[in-house]
C-alpha cells in the first residue's frame, strides 16, 4: 500500500496538461460566434474568436516570437476552420432536433496529458450542447460515445464530418503532445527564473500556523508539514493551488499547534518540493521565521508613546493660539499706539513753544 501510494503521488507530480475550450453560440447578441482559449497546465495562454481577434497573454508572448507558425496556425483555426465546422455543427443539431431558433450553445472541451518521465501521452475531446453532456471520444478507436439518449441520433453526423474525425486523430495524438513539451520546456524556463519562497504566517498566536509557498511553476508540487521527518497527516489543512497574476503559482498548509508545547515546536518543518527540482525547501518552526499581525509589546509601547506626544504638541499649539487670539481682541491696533492724530502734534509743538519762551524771560 505505501509502494502504491508512493508511486500515485510521483505519477501525479509530473503530468502535464494542454487544454482548448471552443464555444460556438447562437441567437446571442454582442459576443462572437465562435470563441476559443487554450491552457497549459492551467494556466491561461490566450484565447482568439471568430471576429478575428487574439489575445496572447504576457508570459506566452516570448513563445509565440519564437515560433510563430504556432501563432499562425490559431490564427487560421480560429478565424476560418472552427467557424465554419462549428457553425455548422451547431445548425445540423438545431434541424436534428426542430430547433428553429433561439438561443443554443455547443462547446468542445479537448487536449492532451503527457507525463514527462513515463513520457505516456493521453488525449481527449468531448462535446456538451446546450448545457449539458453530448458525446465524448474514444480515443482506442476514435469513435464517439453518446453521453445522453438525444446524442445517440447525432453520432452519424459527428463521425462523418472530414475535419471533425481528421482533427480529432492528428490534433490529439501527434499536434497535441508536441506542443504541450515546446510550451513546457519554454514556459518553465521563463517562469522559474528565482526560486519560490516559502514563509510562516500566524494570524494570532492562537491561530494555525500556515507554511505559504508562492512564485512557483508549473502547478505541481507538494507542500508538507513533518514532526521528526515524519510527514503529518492529522492537525494539518491543505489548501487548493493558487494562480497568482505573474503565471505561477501558491499554496499553504496550516498547522494546528493548540496541542504543542513551546518547547516542541522545533521538531517541527515545512517541506516544499517542486516537480523535476531535486531539492527541497526546508523551512523549520522558529519563533523568530513566523510573519504574524499581532503587534509586539515594544512596538505597541512606541506607538502609544508618539501617540501621546503627537496629542500633547496639539493641545499646546491649540492653548497658545487661543491666548494669542484673546489678547489680540483685548489691545489696541499697533498703528493708534505709534502714530499721534494732527491735533495732538499741534499741542506739543505750542507747550514747547511756551516752555521756551518762559525760560528766556
Amino acid at each position: 500500500m505505501v509502494l502504491l501510494l508512493l508511486f500515485c503521488h510521483v505519477s501525479s507530480a509530473v503530468l502535464h496538461s494542454l487544454k482548448y475550450f471552443i464555444t460556438a453560440s447562437t441567437g446571442i447578441p454582442n459576443i462572437p460566434e465562435v470563441v476559443a482559449t487554450l491552457e497549459v497546465d492551467e494556466l491561461l495562454i490566450g484565447s482568439c474568436d471568430s471576429n478575428k481577434k487574439v489575445d496572447v497573454k504576457d508570459i506566452a508572448k516570448s513563445f509565440f516570437i519564437k515560433y510563430p507558425e504556432q501563432l499562425e496556425w490559431y490564427r487560421q483555426k480560429c478565424f476560418q476552420v472552427w467557424p465554419n465546422t462549428f457553425k455548422a455543427f451547431t445548425y445540423s443539431l438545431m434541424r436534428l432536433y426542430n430547433q428553429s431558433g433561439g438561443v443554443h450553445v455547443l462547446q468542445e472541451t479537448g487536449g492532451c496529458e503527457w507525463d514527462d518521465e513515463t513520457e505516456e501521452v493521453k488525449g481527449f475531446s468531448q462535446f456538451g450542447y446546450d448545457g449539458e453532456d453530448f458525446m465524448v471520444l474514444d480515443l482506442n478507436t476514435f469513435t464517439w460515445i453518446a453521453l445522453r439518449p438525444e446524442a445517440v441520433i447525432a453520432k452519424p453526423i459527428l463521425e462523418a464530418d472530414p475535419f471533425l474525425r481528421g482533427h480529432s486523430n492528428r490534433t490529439l495524438t501527434h499536434f497535441c503532445p508536441d506542443c504541450l513539451k515546446t510550451y513546457v520546456k519554454d514556459l518553465k524556463n521563463i517562469l522559474t527564473t528565482e526560486l519560490p519562497s516559502v514563509s510562516l504566517l500566524q494570524k494570532t498566536p492562537s491561530s494555525p500556523v500556515s507554511c505559504l509557498a508562492t512564485g512557483f511553476y508549473p502547478h505541481r508540487a507538494s507542500l508538507v508539514w513533518r514532526k521528526d521527518g515524519e510527514e503529518l497527516h492529522e492537525e494539518v489543512d491543505h489548501g487548493e493551488i493558487l494562480p497568482n497574476h505573474d503565471g505561477t503559482f501558491q499554496m499553504s498548509v496550516d498547522l494546528n499547534l493548540s496541542s504543542v508545547t513551546p518547547e516542541d515546536w522545533t521538531r517541527y518543518d515545512c517541506v516544499f518540493q517542486l516537480s523535476g527540482v531535486n531539492e527541497d525547501i526546508i523551512t523549520k518552526l522558529e519563533k523568530d521565521r513566523i510573519r504574524t499581525n499581532e503587534m509586539k509589546p515594544s512596538n505597541m509601547t512606541v506607538l502609544v508613546t508618539a501617540a501621546v506626544v503627537v496629542l500633547a504638541l496639539i493641545l499646546i499649539g491649540a492653548a497658545g493660539f487661543i491666548v494669542y487670539k484673546k489678547k489680540k481682541a483685548i489691545s489696541p491696533p499697533s498703528s493708534q499706539q505709534q502714530t499721534p492724530t494732527n491735533k495732538d502734534t499741534s499741542d506739543s509743538s505750542d507747550n514747547t513753544l511756551s516752555t521756551t519762551e518762559g525760560e528766556r524771560n
